[in-house]
C-alpha cells in the first residue's frame, strides 16, 4: 500500500497563488500608486521582510505582536519576526537611519506582509501593502494630506465611488474616563458601543452622570461628517473629549478643502481595530462589496515622535478598480523579423516568439500575428 502524496497545489489556509493576468495587474497598480505618492514628495524606502523581534515589535509594532510569525535566526541565535505590518518598520527607519533628516519626513513603501491568522471577513494571511507615512508632522493638515493623497492615488488607478470613514479611537476611552467609569462597568459599556447596540448603551449609561448620558446621542451621530461634527459641537463635552472633537473638525475641514468631492463620514465612538492610534483614524471603503481599500491615521512613532500615515491594500484595490484591457500579444513566427518585433514592443505590444514549428498563436494566447513589419489582428 503506497502512501498518498500531498497535492503540490495545496497551500496553507489564507495563502494563495496570484495568476495571470491578476498578478501583472496588481504589480502595475502598485507602481501607479507609488508614482502618485512620489509626486507629493514621498521618498520610497524598502525595509526587510525579517527583523530582530525586539526592534520589529517596538513602539507601534507591539500592536501586531500576536499576528507576527517568529523564528530563530540560525546565524545570530536571536529571535526574528516576519512583518505583519510595514508601518512599524518605517517608524524604525525614520528614527534611526533617517533620524537626522529634517521633519516632517515623508516616506512611502510597498511590499508583502504576513500575519498569523486571518479573520472571517478577511481570511487572507499574506497581503500586499503600499503606503505613506508623515513622520514629525503634528498639524491637522498632515492627517488631511495622507487622506487626500490616498484618494488621489485611488482615483489614478481607476477606483471610483469610494468613501473615507474618519474615526476617533481615543474618544470612547476619554469619555468613559471622564464619566468616572472603570472596571466591569466601563468594559460592558465599551462592548455595547463596539457592537453599536443602542439599546444596551442607553441602558448602561442611564443614571451614570451627564458625560455618560452623551453616549447614546454620539452613537447615533455616526454618518456624514458634517452632521457628526455638528453633534460633537453641540454636545457638552469635558475638556479632553472636546480637544479630540476640535482636532477632528480641523482634520475634516482640511480634507474637505483639498478634496471637496470626496465622500467623508465620521463615527465619533468607533475604536475597533485601531489599537495604537492616538488621534484621528481613517478607513477607505470601496464601492459595492469591495471592502476596505486602505486604513491609517495618527500614531506615535519611535521615541514618541508624532506621525500619521495610510496603508493601502493593492489586492482589494485591484478588485475595486475598473477592469484594465490586457496587453495585446503578437505572435512572432520562427524566423520573424526581430527588429520589427522590437519596434512593436516599443509601441506597447507584448511579442511572443515561436520556439518551435508546432507553436501556434492560439496556443500562446496571442491576439495578433506579425505580418511583414506590422501586427495583424487574428480573426477568430
Amino acid at each position: 500500500m503506497t502512501e498518498e502524496q500531498p497535492n503540490p497545489a495545496l497551500l496553507p489556509a489564507g495563502l494563495a497563488d496570484l495568476l495571470p493576468p491578476d498578478a501583472e495587474r496588481e504589480a502595475a497598480l502598485v507602481e501607479a500608486l507609488m508614482g502618485v505618492f512620489a509626486t507629493h514628495g514621498y521618498d520610497r524606502v524598502k525595509p526587510p521582510l525579517l527583523e530582530f523581534e525586539d526592534s520589529l515589535l517596538a513602539g507601534s509594532g507591539a500592536a501586531v505582536a500576536e499576528q507576527t510569525f517568529r523564528l530563530m535566526d540560525p546565524v545570530s541565535q536571536r529571535m526574528m519576526g516576519l512583518r505583519a505590518d510595514t508601518t512599524p518598520q518605517v517608524a524604525r527607519i525614520a528614527a534611526t537611519r533617517l533620524g537626522g533628516v529634517p521633519r516632517p519626513l515623508r516616506l512611502s513603501y510597498a511590499g508583502q506582509a504576513l500575519r498569523v491568522r486571518g479573520t472571517e471577513l478577511a481570511p487572507e494571511r499574506q497581503t500586499a501593502q503600499a503606503g505613506i507615512e508623515v513622520i514629525g508632522g503634528m498639524a491637522p493638515e498632515a492627517d488631511a494630506e495622507v487622506a487626500v493623497v490616498t484618494a488621489e492615488a485611488l482615483a489614478a488607478v481607476g477606483v471610483s465611488g469610494f468613501s473615507l470613514d474618519v474615526t476617533l479611537p481615543t474618544m470612547t476611552p476619554a469619555l468613559l474616563d471622564a464619566a468616572g467609569l472603570s472596571g466591569t462597568e466601563a468594559n460592558r459599556l465599551a462592548r455595547a458601543l463596539d457592537r453599536k447596540d443602542a439599546a444596551a448603551v442607553a441602558s448602561l449609561a442611564a443614571g451614570r452622570g451627564p458625560v455618560a448620558a452623551l453616549l447614546p446621542g454620539l452613537l447615533e451621530a455616526a454618518g456624514p461628517a458634517d452632521r457628526a461634527l455638528a453633534a460633537l459641537a453641540a454636545a457638552d463635552l469635558p475638556p479632553g473629549p472636546r480637544a479630540i472633537a476640535e482636532n477632528a473638525a480641523a482634520v475634516v475641514r482640511a480634507i474637505q478643502a483639498a478634496a471637496p468631492t470626496l465622500r467623508v463620514t465620521l463615527d465619533p465612538l468607533e475604536f475597533r481595530g485601531f489599537q495604537y492610534h492616538v488621534g484621528v483614524a481613517f478607513t477607505v471603503y470601496g464601492p459595492g462589496r469591495s471592502g476596505e481599500l486602505a486604513r491609517g491615521g495618527r500614531y506615535l512613532s519611535q521615541a514618541d515622535e508624532p506621525a500619521t500615515g495610510m496603508t493601502l491594500y493593492p489586492d482589494a484595490v485591484r478588485r475595486a478598480a475598473a477592469p484594465a484591457p490586457r496587453r495585446a500579444r503578437v505572435f512572432i513566427p520562427l524566423g520573424g523579423d526581430r527588429a520589427a518585433a522590437a519596434r512593436l514592443r516599443g509601441q506597447g505590444y507584448a511579442t511572443v516568439a515561436a520556439l518551435s514549428a508546432t507553436d501556434t498563436p492560439q496556443a500562446l494566447a496571442c491576439t495578433h500575428i506579425l505580418r511583414g513589419e506590422e501586427a495583424a489582428p487574428i480573426q477568430e
